[in-house]
Parts: C-alpha cells; sequence; structure tokens
C-alpha cells in the first residue's frame, strides 16, 4: 500500500522559464529549492551583465517570504558567441557565492519562443563546446532538428545524430537534452555515456498528441516540443519511474498570458509551476512509484549538475484540490480539474 504522504527534502526544477513575471517567479520559489532559469527573453540573457541582472531580478521579485530559493542562471548560445567571452559567465558572483552561470541553452532556429535567431548550424559551435567543456559549464539543447523538410512529430528522432556526435565529440562535456519527448530519445539517452542526460516534464507524462488537437484545438495543452504518442508517453513514463539518474524533472512550465493563448496563433507553452509537484505525484501514484519522487523531483538534477542549496522540505498529502482557473492572467494546465494531491501549506 502507498502513503498517503509524502515529504521532498527540496525540490528542483531544472528547466523553467519565468519571463519578467514577478508572481510566476514567487509560485516557482514558494515550492522548489532552486531552479534551472531559461534565458530566451525579449532581449535574450546572453551576457555576464544580462545573468547578474536578471539573477537580482529574480531574487527581488521572488522576495523574502521565499526563501531559501537558489536561481541557477543560464545564458543564450547564439551563432556568434564567441568561446572567449565565456570567462566572464563562468567566474563567481559575489551576492551569492556561486557560478554566475551554471549553463548555456542552444535552441533551434524557429522552433520555440524567441527561437528566430536560434542555431542551425550545430558544428559550428564545436569550439564554444570545447571551451564549455573545460570551465564545466553545462550543454542545454533544445533538442529538435531545424528545416521545412521535417515534420514537426519527426523533429525531436532526426535531431538524435546530432546528439550523439555531439556527446561523442566532448565525452566531459555535460549534456542535458531538455523536455523530451519520445521513446527514440529515452532509447538514446540510454545508449549514450554517463554525461548525457535529460529532462522530462510533468505535462509530457499527461498529454499526447490527440490531446492538444485531437477533436478540437486545446491552446493551454500546446507546447514546444509538441506531445507525442501515447507509446511515446508510456517510454517518459517509465523512465521516469525508473530511478534511473539520467532522468530527472524540468518543468518546461511556460506562461503566456491569457490572450496570446486563446488565439488564431496561440504561443507554445504549458504552465505547470504552481502545480508540478502535485501533478507529479498523481501520475508516480498511478504507477506505484511515489517512493521514487523525491530523486525524479530533486536529487537526480542537484546530482548532475553539481549544485548545492539549502534545503526546503515540501510535503505533498493525498487530499483534493481544483486548479484555479488563472494565475494573474495566466492560464495554468489542466484549470478547474480536480487533483488527488496537493501541496501541504
Amino acid at each position: 500500500m502507498q502513503p498517503n504522504s509524502v515529504t521532498l527534502p527540496f525540490a528542483f526544477d531544472a528547466h523553467v522559464h519565468l519571463r519578467r513575471l514577478r508572481s510566476v517567479a514567487r509560485l516557482t520559489a514558494q515550492h522548489f529549492s532552486a531552479a534551472i532559469v531559461m534565458p530566451n527573453l525579449t532581449p535574450a540573457i546572453r551576457s555576464a551583465e544580462d545573468v547578474t541582472e536578471y539573477s537580482k531580478w529574480i531574487m527581488s521579485a521572488t522576495g523574502k517570504d521565499y526563501l531559501p530559493f537558489t536561481p541557477l542562471m543560464t545564458f543564450k548560445i547564439y551563432p556568434d558567441t564567441a568561446p572567449e567571452t565565456l570567462k566572464t559567465l563562468n567566474e563567481f558572483f559575489e551576492l551569492s557565492g556561486r557560478q554566475i552561470a551554471v549553463a548555456g541553452k542552444v535552441y533551434p532556429k524557429g522552433l520555440t519562443t524567441n527561437a528566430e535567431d536560434g542555431i542551425e548550424d550545430y558544428f559550428a559551435l564545436f569550439p564554444l563546446f570545447k571551451k564549455m567543456e573545460k570551465l564545466g559549464l553545462v550543454l542545454c539543447l533544445h533538442g529538435e532538428k531545424p528545416g521545412n523538410a521535417i515534420e514537426g512529430l519527426d523533429r525531436e528522432s532526426a535531431f538524435l545524430r546530432t546528439l550523439f556526435y555531439i556527446a561523442r565529440s566532448f565525452p566531459d562535456l555535460r549534456i542535458v537534452m531538455e523536455h523530451i519527448t519520445t521513446e527514440a530519445a529515452v532509447e538514446a539517452i540510454l545508449q549514450l555515456p554517463e554525461n548525457v542526460a535529460a529532462t522530462i516534464t510533468a505535462h509530457h507524462l499527461i498529454l499526447t498528441h490527440d490531446d492538444v488537437g485531437g477533436d478540437r484545438m486545446r491552446p493551454h495543452n500546446f507546447c514546444k516540443p509538441v506531445a507525442k504518442r501515447k507509446s511515446d508517453r508510456t517510454a517518459l513514463i517509465e523512465a521516469a519511474i525508473s530511478g534511473c539518474p539520467k532522468f530527472f524533472f524540468g518543468s518546461d512550465s511556460a506562461p503566456h498570458p491569457k490572450d496570446k493563448k486563446e488565439c488564431s496563433e496561440c504561443c507554445a507553452g504549458v504552465f505547470t509551476a504552481p502545480i508540478a509537484l502535485p501533478l507529479l505525484a498523481e501520475v508516480f501514484t498511478k504507477h506505484n512509484a511515489i517512493n521514487r519522487l523525491a530523486n525524479f523531483a530533486g536529487g537526480f538534477g542537484q546530482m548532475f549538475y553539481d549544485v548545492a542549496f539549502a534545503e526546503k522540505p515540501v510535503t505533498l498529502i493525498q487530499e483534493p484540490m481544483t486548479i484555479p482557473q488563472e494565475y494573474d492572467g495566466v492560464v495554468p494546465f489542466l484549470a478547474g480539474q480536480q487533483l488527488s494531491w496537493k501541496v501541504q501549506e
């Protein structure tokens, strides 16, 4: 018999979007001890100065009520990002006594929010990857192959050949293929060496492509990469509950105002920050794996990134909760529906 409560020593979201929304930043800091913060703002976070300023903004937005909370910062990699610029991004930040940035993020050209200036030629970045390997920076990949020749459902699988080449070319470079969505990606991560891991979102453990646009379009389920087939979802669930440290939680919680989602050309992004942990508890309970949630939602990610942060225990209890319709103008995933788990306040 599974327990009706579980306490996580700390929760670590290894992939989150905060934008410049103060309320969204607070919702992540409320339950998580730390988070890897994405850099694809407008303008993007690309320099040491950008990273420092954004980190300070996050700490100001979250405030003392939600401490301890550690935003682990990333920078956006451009086609012209020079290896020599990485030294300043890797220096220590006096305010917090940690690295200014722990990772660099590659976005494929045109395939997600603010990626019109993204990457097409990954091999041209090899000098940069070599420098990142030397400095101990993590490479975060939105793993989809750009270009009009590839259909949307096949972009992730098409990217895997590039992933293998990068991983084998840089055996000491830690690589995270983020928000994986396919059985093929799960198999690839298992085949690759220990320097390669993957994040899995809560919503990709629940959705399939039919839940986005099967009988009708559901814009608040629309994300990039798009949800795939039932067999892919099964593979993701099996990876998440497996206890394998190569798979850990990254919400990819991506807030957009309601009017940017409920329109003819809606933005990609599923907002899960305030309900991510109860969602995970639902899935792990359903598959008799609640005892493995703490590692998936905290320990494995911290171990891979090799970061230290203060514990902030969070207890999940098996009691009904109804997901609010909105959080300050942003509609959450599964708005108005009931969950059987909630965070004990």
